[in-house]
């Protein structure tokens, strides 16, 4: 991305980025929807909404979440190794301190994409190492289900700057190019992996990229060793 995409009117998203950003958009929010509808549910200790509880809820919420999970490695993959422009680089240290310029923005919307990825893991990490008994039992102190607690507010934070961020660099352009259904020469399947890289970008993304890959292998195995 460089600061003139900032002003342009027409941006173009590839086509397998619009599918799996598609995806992954999707269940977030159904995720935190559905999220939010068990800790009220079953919670409710820090505000409630004046809705009936759904006792059933914990279901869906789990269901959504291993879905969720078995679709992060394809679009954690997807950013890292071609879409990696779009995340944190080397250098977005140095550029955040050029506050006000065009390149400030862009580095924020890289840092609030990364911290995207980030909080997504976690949470997938913390969920998979709850019990569905603890809720209904009134267990509301278990260590994993209050870290499950705060990946989900961090998921809220990184997700409302992601949007944010978008808006501040694209514009409504760029939020109507990532759902844009016409396709492009560009968009033929031969050409989905076009720029795909072995190694990501930077040392510091081989860093993010080893803890996001590492979380989401550890989301599958660790309910293995949770008795």
């Amino acid at each position: 991305m460089n600061d003139r995409e900032m002003t342009s009117p027409k941006v173009y998203q590839p086509i397998l980025l619009r599918i799996l950003h598609s995806g992954a958009s999707g269940l977030t929010l159904l995720a935190v929807i559905s999220g939010f509808l068990v800790y009220n549910t079953f919670d409710k200790r820090w505000g409630q909404l004046p809705i009936s509880s759904i006792l059933t809820i914990q279901d869906v919420h789990g269901t959504i979440a291993v879905a969720f999970l078995l679709f992060l490695p394809f679009f954690a993959l997807y950013s890292f190794h071609v879409g990696s422009r779009r995340l944190v680089q080397d250098q977005s240290l140095t550029q955040l301190k050029q506050v006000g310029k065009p390149i400030w923005w862009i580095s924020l919307h890289r840092l609030a994409n990364t911290l995207m990825l980030l909080s997504v893991t976690i949470a997938a990490i913390t969920g998979r190492m709850m019990k569905e008994q603890w809720l209904p039992a009134g267990e509301l102190n278990q260590p994993w289900y209050l870290a499950h607690l705060g990946s989900w507010v961090g998921v809220l934070i990184s997700l409302g700057l992601h949007v944010l961020m978008g808006v501040k660099v694209g514009g409504v352009p760029l939020l109507l190019s990532i759902v844009n259904l016409k396709m492009q020469d560009q968009d033929r399947p031969k050409a989905w992996l076009k720029g795909f890289t072995v190694l990501p970008s930077s040392l510091l993304l081989k860093i993010v990229e080893a803890i996001v890959m590492g979380g989401i292998l550890l989301a599958f195995i660790l309910p293995a060793f949770n008795s």
